[in-house]
């Protein structure tokens, strides 16, 4: 059955209601330099040869910290830069945090993994990060070496190269006595106490989906999404480049997972909440507006005492001008009055000259007869007349005389040559006297018809007021419907598979055609009689614009419009200036404008707004990305899809399937978005039958809790058989490798 006419009426949206100005706007962070650290000896000093150095050499962090520490001593970036000063002579070196306390130092930053992956491609800088966490350490390498085992994390299936260079550079340049190796997420799962689960591990550069049965990893079974908090703050980036192309400030990398961070959290219904995010209800808390420094433009105020003194220099000015025109207008007067009596003058002079003379005198003033002459003193005295009537401040209109035409009435034969030729000028000046009266009458007349039919729709309106603004907006509704069809029409035809441009290519095509196919009339032959037809012309119209697109009219709908909706605004108190169709086709009020600039008003010169960055959509899109990769380009499953397969299909037969179902454990930077333990639970549940148990959790620490649990495990007696000695190095070579539960396999 369909759906009723009240349920297609969309619920007023609200848009045109007025919004008080943002309660919080934020501002972008700094880079995050934490300033000088100094060395720590007092965690070398409690060691001893047995305990390790942890290092969580992560892609976004580098931790260290000694095995009975229960958090790492500091974490810095994995930056180094390193210039030389012409002018000192020095070479200087910046590492970590310290690369953004130097601008120098930071365009010159290397990071030690190559963008974007957690593969090491710098080992430069990795010496230099080791020697810096040694250092402040407080390792006494005085010997020629740290003298103390370490213990180094790794991602999942780590290269075999990446992990012979590493053991190389700890054993052979720091002279290490023994090195581990394991995976961050597995010691942070084991660090929470997990034993049968399903390892959702979304870091910084990548996500890992790890199934461990009875403590051991299933590392065959295990699945990589290549997209982690980097790719994040990426995609952010790309989506306010999109957004705002002449954004004045720039958006560092920092800053932008700052944002990512701080703003974005997982939509429980991506789709059911996007389609509602650029509501105008409530948007002004979904909608957080983000900062940048931008510089004030300098407005000079002047006291009023100088808004005086510059109203009256204007006054002054003005005054002076007038006096300038006043004298200029006394001029041009003076110079009339001079040749109005002049000419007087050469009347008198002709009236007693012989008329031979008399054309003389005319030709020497350049007048070719009297007629002239006296045509001339009339403008003359008229011209003088009014300016002096101007000057005394009436400017009423005198009552024109009608024109006299004595010539008409005397007949040619009692005329000469001279007579004729101005009784044919008179006979001219008659009919454009005639023509001027009878426009004159047809306007006055129309004037009265519009009138008339005023008076009348204000007796009908008096009588029958709901009658009368029905009609009105039966009509106004007519013109915006036609106004529509037109806009619709201009759209299509910049579209050339439309059918208004295919007919536009037809008549294009017919009329070049050498035998159009336009019937010929009878007895024509072949000749060409386009034209003769006055709907020939059309065709030039719709060639040009379209069918019924005419400019003209266009303008004549929108007059009406306007004329239609002043009287409904007069008369119809429900009829507001926010029922206009120039203030519902606002731009402003549109969803453009929301998604560019929430609900609030935008003013282009104003430069604090002009830095403003307004998130909204891209809070929820951006982390959507772990669970549709396909919105950001990403031709890989989402986290939801893989580890359905993994639970549905690769632990089918386990017996242990019950039992990872019932941990499903969430680790890493990535996964701190609000919503995400949720979505996760609720997508799973989803997919999975609905008799077998699901539960869901998170780390206790999602970033430190891989090197606590690096560090517990390096601390127990049974863990040491899992380090590489110094003498096994010399004797297998880097690529040896001794596996544990929480460590990768030899590959």
């Amino acid at each position: 059955m369909a759906p009723s006419a009240t349920a297609d009426i969309p619920p007023p949206s609200g848009r045109n209601s007025p919004k008080p100005p943002p309660a919080k706007i934020w501002s972008v962070s700094d880079p995050p330099f934490v300033g000088f650290r100094p060395i720590d000896k007092e965690g070398y000093a409690r060691s001893n040869h047995n305990t390790a150095i942890v290092i969580d050499n992560g892609s976004s962090a580098v931790r260290a910290g000694w095995s009975f520490d229960s958090k790492p001593r500091f974490s810095l970036p994995p930056l180094m830069s390193r210039y030389r000063d012409r002018k000192l002579m020095r070479t200087f070196t910046f590492v970590g945090s310290d690369v953004y306390s130097d601008g120098t130092a930071r365009g010159q930053a290397k990071n030690i993994y190559e963008p974007g992956s957690n593969i090491v491609n710098n080992w430069d800088v990795l010496e230099g990060v080791l020697d810096y966490c040694f250092i402040k350490l407080g390792v006494d390498g005085a010997n020629g070496g740290i003298n103390r085992p370490i213990v180094m994390t790794e991602p999942v299936a780590n290269l075999g190269y990446t992990r012979k260079t590493m053991s190389e550079i700890l054993f052979e340049c720091y002279g290490a006595p023994s090195v581990a190796y394991g995976i961050d997420s597995l010691f942070s799962y084991s660090y929470n106490g997990g034993r049968h689960g399903l390892v959702v591990s979304s870091s910084y550069t990548s996500t890992h989906v790890i199934p461990v049965v009875d403590s051991k990893a299933l590392l065959s079974q295990t699945t990589r999404l290549n997209w982690g908090r980097f790719q994040s703050a990426e995609y952010l980036l790309k989506l306010l480049k999109l957004k705002y192309p002449t954004f004045p400030g720039k958006v560092s990398d920092p800053q932008a997972e700052d944002l990512v961070r701080e703003h974005c959290y997982v939509s429980q219904d991506y789709e059911q909440e996007l389609s509602h995010y650029l509501d105008w209800t409530g948007l002004e808390d979904r909608d957080h507006i983000i900062q940048f420094p931008y510089t004030e433009t300098v407005v000079v105020q002047k006291t009023e005492e100088e808004l005086a003194i510059a109203a009256e220099k204007r006054k002054e000015s003005g005054r002076r001008l007038q006096a300038q025109a006043a004298k200029m207008r006394l001029e041009k007067l003076k110079k009339k009055e001079e040749e109005f009596e002049y000419y007087q003058q050469l009347q008198q002079q002709l009236a007693g000259v012989p008329k031979k003379e008399a054309k003389r005198i005319l030709e020497s003033n350049d007048f070719d007869d009297e007629g002239q002459l006296d045509k001339k003193v009339r403008e003359l005295e008229k011209s003088i007349k009014k300016a002096r009537n101007k000057d005394l401040g009436d400017e009423a209109d005198e009552a024109e005389e009608p024109p006299t035409f004595p010539l008409l009435d005397v007949p040619d034969d009692q005329l000469d040559e001279e007579g004729i030729k101005q009784k044919r000028q008179q006979r001219l000046m008659k009919s454009n006297y005639d023509a001027r009266q009878r426009a004159k009458a047809e306007k006055e007349k129309e004037k009265a018809r519009l009138a008339e039919e005023q008076r009348l729709d204000d007796e009908r309106r008096e009588n029958d007021f709901e009658g009368w603004v029905e009609e009105r907006r039966i009509a106004r509704q007519a013109i915006v419907t036609k106004i529509k069809e037109r806009e619709r029409l201009k759209a299509e035809l910049g579209n050339r598979k439309s059918l208004a441009n295919q007919m536009r290519m037809k008549s294009i095509a017919n009329l070049a055609s050498d035998n159009p196919s336009k019937k010929r009339r009878r007895g024509g032959g072949d000749d060409d009689t386009f034209g003769a037809d006055d709907a020939d012309w059309g065709v030039y119209r719709t060639i040009a614009t379209g069918e019924g697109s005419d400019d003209e009219e266009e303008e004549d709908l929108n007059r009406d419009l306007k004329n239609i909706e002043a009287q409904l605004l007069k008369h119809d108190p429900t009829f507001t200036e926010e029922s206009t169709r120039e203030a519902q086709s606002d731009w402003t009020k549109s969803i453009i404008h929301a998604f560019l600039h929430g609900p609030y008003p935008y003013d282009p010169e104003s430069q604090k707004e002009a830095h403003q960055l307004h998130l909204n959509v891209e809070r929820i899109r951006v982390p959507e990305v772990v669970f549709q990769p396909t919105i950001a380009g990403l031709d890989q499953a989402g986290i939801v899809e893989i580890a359905a397969g993994i639970l549905t299909e690769r632990l089918a037969d386990s017996p242990y399937r019950n039992d990872v179902l019932k941990d499903i454990f969430l680790t890493g930077g990535n996964t701190l978005f609000q919503g995400f333990e949720e979505r996760l639970y609720n997508e799973l549940r989803a997919v999975l039958p609905a008799d077998l148990p699901l539960m869901v959790r998170k780390a206790k620490d999602c970033t430190l809790d891989a090197w606590k649990g690096a560090a517990r495990w390096s601390a127990k007696a049974e863990s040491k058989q899992s380090f590489v000695t110094r003498s096994e190095f010399m004797e297998k070579g880097g690529e040896y490798l001794k596996e544990h539960e929480l460590g990768n396999a030899y590959l």
